[in-house]
């Protein structure tokens, strides 16, 4: 091709026809130019095309990691409830002097499995993490899909740090009663490594001690209620981040 436009250009300056010459010089930039474009349009074309299927590659992965929330942030809240429970069991128990002594042991048997148990935060950041760290955030080309994105990650990091505060809060009155009181020998996970003590002897000194007791389970009730609090939160959020996902992934199919 190349060949076949150099003799036209040396034909048309042996037979001096300079005019058609420049004409056809001008005519053959052009071209070369309009080519340039095309592949320039071409090679955009397919940079879009991959950076599409890349955006949608990481909704899917964040939608997939939201949903995978909803149910960890559901099943840390149950798993307080439960010890809700058995820290209102507890008191009941304590509370009262008419309950009898097995019932008071295992009250507290019950409240040292699961209520004496400090609150967790788990989430999954990673597609989240990955997208900020590489700066491929811009991918997604939904400015306020993004936005809304950074402000849900943000919060997730706000309630794992409340939680934690809370917890540095509660340490040093759950560990100071439970040295003082022994209270590893009630712990079900390692009750068999202590000597046996008669049922009586365990409730009696349940109740002498009961305002101890009830200070520990209080502060795990605060904090059990504080982070379910923070997550049924996080959850509509949540909730509400999935249904822009699924929205834009519908958008852009």
């Amino acid at each position: 091709m190349i060949k076949f436009f150099r003799r036209i250009r040396q034909r048309l300056l042996s037979e001096s026809k300079f005019s058609k010459y420049l004409l056809y010089a001008i005519g053959e930039i052009i071209l070369v130019v309009i080519g340039i474009l095309i592949a320039l349009q071409i090679n955009n074309w397919n940079e879009d095309r991959q950076a599409a299927i890349q955006e949608r590659l990481y909704l899917n992965r964040l939608l997939i990691e939201n949903n995978e929330d909803l149910e960890t942030f559901g099943s840390i809240i149950a798993f307080l409830n439960e010890g809700i429970v058995t820290i209102e069991s507890l008191s009941m128990a304590l509370k009262s002097d008419s309950t009898n002594d097995s019932a008071v042991v295992a009250a507290a048997y019950a409240y040292f499995e699961t209520g004496s148990i400090f609150p967790i935060f788990s989430s999954s950041t990673s597609t989240f993490d990955d997208l900020s760290s590489t700066g491929n955030l811009k991918i997604i080309r939904n400015s306020a899909l993004r936005d809304n994105l950074v402000k849900h990650y943000a919060q997730h990091q706000a309630v794992g740090k409340r939680i934690q505060i809370g917890n540095e809060w509660a340490y040093p009155i759950d560990g100071k009663i439970s040295a003082d009181l022994n209270i590893m020998r009630l712990e079900p996970n390692s009750s068999f490594l202590f000597p046996d003590e008669p049922l009586e002897k365990i409730a009696a000194e349940l109740r002498e001690n009961r305002l101890n007791y009830l200070n520990m389970a209080a502060a795990h009730y605060w904090l059990n209620k504080d982070a379910i609090g923070q997550l049924e939160d996080l959850i509509k959020e949540t909730s509400r981040i999935i249904k822009l996902l699924e929205e834009e992934l519908k958008l852009s199919s």
